[in-house]
């Protein structure tokens, strides 16, 4: 029977944690520090909860050098419940920037009216990730509201696995918001740095990404997003919570009432990034305990790297290097699935000569090695290797030796 230590966990999320920090978190939900009660049983509303959020809140900040002008929510939802967020969320805010440019009177509300038909809502499709987030804006605002900036089906022989060149890029003149997906877990596409033309300008676009696979492995030139979100399960913590880092001057909603007049739908409360920001992130009854570890693998993350996320993001970069070159060095054997300029540093998607059976056997072989959760997504099968920050660097290299020591097993 394997024990923890044996064990290299390659999985795509829910993903490995520390093991310090699940022991920590363990004599934390039995007694948090000699209280008689466990984390999970103190009230959100109490002055434990409060101080284990606003901890986690600046080290978060600490770690990514998030500026004074961003607020950090706890949501729920996941990613998923994020892509309907944000929609709600920074329509409302073009709304309000809208009226208040307009003004209040019945002109300007005809103005304001005629303006709304040519909303738009910005989307770069490279994953299956953007796919669903574009669905879901469709879905609650109508398709004339929604513009595919790019899809990399278009370029990719109806698949993913590379990134549309800018140049070819259909961006809005006024878009309520541009969403990309910064790392596409199904199919390890992973964007190498910041959109130029999303830099910004003489008018700066609305940007938003989702991070939930790759944050806090490289460092993300914040002021550049208005709002990023990302899932606790990769990298941060455990499945439960969501953050979300949006600049403040975005928060303000427009009332109920203009967003009726302009046959506008409203987000329920849970989802309105004002009402969860005025409560620090307790209008409801948040998962202290999910905090509660997300906080200690920041704590540990600014210890392990006084330079913070740039250490983090050395490592994260050697791991991933150890890997590709193992698969690189057999092309006859291995297939790495995205185009070499957008690969991920934290999904790894290869194929093996052979199909299902070899791939079968390799996983099966990687089992008895301790190198577990290789299995690719069941929409596109493969193999997969989530190289996540609690991956330690022995466990890339254990898993580079096995990709060479297959190959010479298969390829002869």
């Amino acid at each position: 029977m394997p024990t923890r230590s044996d064990i290299t966990y390659f999985g795509a999320g829910p993903a490995l944690l520390p093991t310090d920090v699940l022991e920590d978190a363990s004599q934390a939900l039995l007694n948090y520090r000699d209280t008689g009660l466990g984390i999970a049983e103190h009230s959100h509303r109490s002055e434990i909860a409060t101080t284990i959020i606003n901890e986690a809140k600046a080290d978060l900040s600490s770690y990514l050098d998030i500026p004074d002008d961003y607020e950090i929510l706890f949501m729920q939802g996941g990613g998923s419940g994020e892509f309907s967020a944000m929609a709600y969320n920074l329509v409302g805010a073009w709304v309000a920037r809208k009226h208040k440019e307009l003004g209040p009177d019945d002109s300007s509300m005809q103005e304001l009216k005629l303006a709304v038909k040519n909303l738009k809502i910005d989307y770069i499709i490279t994953g299956g990730w953007s796919q669903k987030a574009a669905a879901e804006a469709e879905r609650l605002f109508g398709s004339e509201h929604v513009n595919i900036v790019a899809d990399s089906r278009e370029l990719n022989d109806g698949k993913f696995g590379a990134i549309p060149e800018e140049r070819t890029w259909n961006l809005s003149e006024d878009a309520a918001m541009v969403y990309y997906c910064d790392n596409e877990t199904v199919d390890g596409v992973e964007f190498p740095r910041f959109p130029k033309s999303l830099e910004p300008s003489h008018h700066q676009p609305i940007v938003v990404a989702d991070m939930s696979s790759n944050i806090l492995s490289r460092k993300i030139p914040i002021q550049n997003f208005s709002a990023i979100f990302f899932g606790a399960q990769k990298n941060l913590g455990c499945t439960g919570i969501t953050v979300v880092v949006i600049k403040k001057n975005l928060l303000p909603q427009p009332s109920a009432a203009l967003m009726k007049q302009l046959a506008l739908p409203l987000p329920p409360r849970i989802l309105e990034f004002e009402t969860i920001a005025k409560s620090n992130s307790l209008y409801n009854t948040l998962s202290i305990f999910d905090v509660y570890i997300a906080g200690r693998v920041l704590k540990k993350l600014l210890q392990q790297y006084p330079d913070k996320v740039q250490g983090q993001q050395a490592v994260s970069e050697l791991k991933a290097q150890l890997i590709y070159t193992a698969l690189e060095a057999r092309p006859d054997v291995y297939k790495v699935v995205p185009d070499k300029t957008v690969r991920s540093r934290m999904n790894i998607c290869f194929r093996i000569e052979g199909g299902d059976a070899v791939e079968e056997t390799f996983l099966q072989q990687g089992v008895t090695l301790g190198l577990t959760g290789l299995r690719g997504h069941r929409d596109v099968r493969g193999i997969r290797a989530s190289n996540y920050n609690s991956v330690p660097l022995e466990g890339a290299k254990k898993l580079a030796s096995f990709i060479r020591t297959f190959a010479s097993q298969e390829g002869n």
